[in-house]
């Protein structure tokens, strides 16, 4: 929605008011947005790598999902992109579509190869509340998938991006060595990171933060001079809850001898039983003592990380 002056202002800001150097700038957008004019800026602008969110390449899943671009649409932006000199994509899918076989998620998943995008996000269809879905779903128009339909879905996106040279590097992101976007890397990392505008949120380490998710109740405050910013002071109980979250999310997993030494904390003696389960179950892939989960165990990633919660 943001016009090339406006990306413009805010990157002139960041540059102006942060000692940063950005190695990395990512734009979302959708395929319909990736005409020549905003490509040619876009590049203009150092943006050097593109979200893209596809969804799906079936022409009645997108029109379900009320997706403006078609399948066609959405091969042709990205040959524009490349054309205009973008070399680093991902492309976003969306799995669990109700159907009477996998045949659609299939299709989807090798035409998405197919781009060579070098990093795909995948994430389930998921019933929000207060939506137009959740009211399908409640007068029975809308039938979700089950759970063992949206597992299998799962199961056949990891088998095909890790055969197509995809690394599974957090449980909804696939990336090609040295493709792996720096954003998510860090986040899942738990590095500090700035979140600017209404609802985004921050983190420094150690005090997490949020902007309200109201447009018109944020420009108030900033009008009134007033920074809408509400901090949470985390606990350490919440700190190593947190790493254990996004840590077990991902393909680096977590560190037992760090949560010991930062916080003091034993966890791997205080969940040994519980740890002792899971393997059994096969979840757990170990190195010493860092734990990372194998590919049943990212199906339930953060139903494990809970019942390690302190």
């Amino acid at each position: 929605m943001l016009s090339a002056n406006q990306i413009e202002k805010i990157l002139d800001t960041i540059y102006t008011d942060y000692e940063c150097e950005l190695e990395e700038i990512t734009l979302e957008a959708n395929p319909d947005d990736l005409g020549n004019d905003n490509l040619s800026d876009w590049k203009r602008l150092g943006i050097d790598r593109l979200s893209l969110g596809i969804q799906s390449f079936d022409p009645a899943v997108l029109s379900f999902y009320n997706r403006t671009h078609s399948a066609i649409e959405s091969k042709v932006a990205i040959e524009n992109a490349r054309k205009a000199g973008f070399e680093k994509f991902s492309l976003d899918l969306m799995y669990g579509f109700p159907a009477a076989n996998h045949q659609i998620w299939g299709n989807d998943l090798a035409i998405a190869i197919d781009q060579d995008p070098g990093h795909i996000s995948s994430y389930a269809l998921t019933i929000e509340p207060k939506t137009t879905l959740e009211n399908w779903t409640k007068r029975k128009k809308f039938i979700p998938a089950s759970e063992d339909f949206v597992a299998t879905q799962f199961e056949i996106l990891q088998e095909a991006t890790e055969k197509a040279g995809y690394i599974q590097y957090e449980v909804a992101s696939f990336g090609k060595p040295n493709q792996f976007a720096l954003h998510n890397t860090n986040y899942w990392k738990g590095v500090p990171y700035l979140g600017v505008g209404p609802s985004a949120h921050s983190f420094d380490g150690k005090i997490r933060g949020s902007n309200p998710a109201n447009n018109s109740a944020y420009l108030k405050s900033l009008g009134n001079q007033i920074i809408p910013f509400q901090t949470e002071e985390l606990s350490e109980n919440d700190l190593v809850n947190d790493y254990l979250l996004t840590g077990l999310r991902t393909i680096w997993g977590i560190d037992f001898d760090q949560i010991l030494q930062v916080h003091q904390i034993d966890l791997f003696q205080v969940k040994k039983t519980i740890l002792a389960r899971m393997e059994e179950q096969g979840w757990l892939v170990w190195n010493h003592k860092n734990l990372s989960l194998s590919k049943s165990g990212k199906l339930i990633a953060d139903s494990i990380a809970q019942a390690l919660f302190i």
